[in-house]
């Protein structure tokens, strides 16, 4: 997965000359999404734990190219997650450096619910299939904030990796949109432990052009 982060930082910066041209306020777009995500979702099917998430995101794309039918897009997605997580299989913890199995077990067994604070910046390339109908692929990378530890996961600082496809139906000014993903996160090996979360996602938005 990261890899795909890497090669989408490339992408991205390779296009920044789209700041150097003309702003126009018309190829803007601001909207709001709703979704959710689990681990339990083809193709992951985890089952040594339980990972939920509902997400309320802010949208602000700007569509900085357009050649015939295909499109080029900025998108930038504040998001506030609230996570449900459960430790199904004990013997996935891994107890070292004198730590307390036990405590642990009991810690990660109990469902817990944390917070997360995002900022994903993404390229999306869309397909225009007919007025007004479109398709897209997305991805995106960003820094995040997540208020407790899990099994798998530090608390604290992370990065959220996001590749998914969408489709949108525009109506005058609105757009409604469609998008199913897959989210990685994952911290660098910055604080352990760094296993990750791995969700699959649906996600509605409602965006206006300005």
């Amino acid at each position: 997965m990261w890899g795909f982060a890497y090669f989408f930082v490339f992408v991205l910066v390779s296009n920044i000359s789209v700041l150097n041209a003309q702003i126009k306020k018309e190829n803007f777009k601001l909207g709001i999404s709703y979704g959710s995500g689990t681990q339990n979702r083809y193709p992951y099917k985890l089952s040594d734990h339980m990972h939920t998430v509902n997400f309320y995101k802010a949208q602000l794309n700007y569509r900085f190219k357009q050649k015939r039918r295909w499109a080029y897009e900025i998108n930038l997605e504040p998001s506030f997650n609230v996570v449900r997580h459960q430790l199904i299989n004990e013997s996935v913890i891994n107890a070292k450096d004198g730590q307390n199995y036990i405590k642990l077990r009991e810690q990660f067994s109990q469902r817990q619910e944390f917070k997360e604070y995002v900022l994903n910046i993404g390229l999306v390339v869309r397909y225009c299939i007919s007025s007004g109908l479109s398709s897209y692929a997305i991805g995106s990378v960003g820094p995040m904030i997540g208020n407790r530890d899990t099994e798998r996961l530090a608390k604290g600082f992370a990065f959220s990796d996001i590749f998914g496809l969408g489709l949108s139906f525009q109506i005058g000014k609105t757009t409604f949109d469609f998008r199913y993903s897959m989210r990685h996160t994952s911290n660098l090996n910055f604080k352990a432990p760094n296993k990750g979360h791995n969700t699959i996602n649906m996600e509605y938005s409602v965006l206006f052009n300005l």
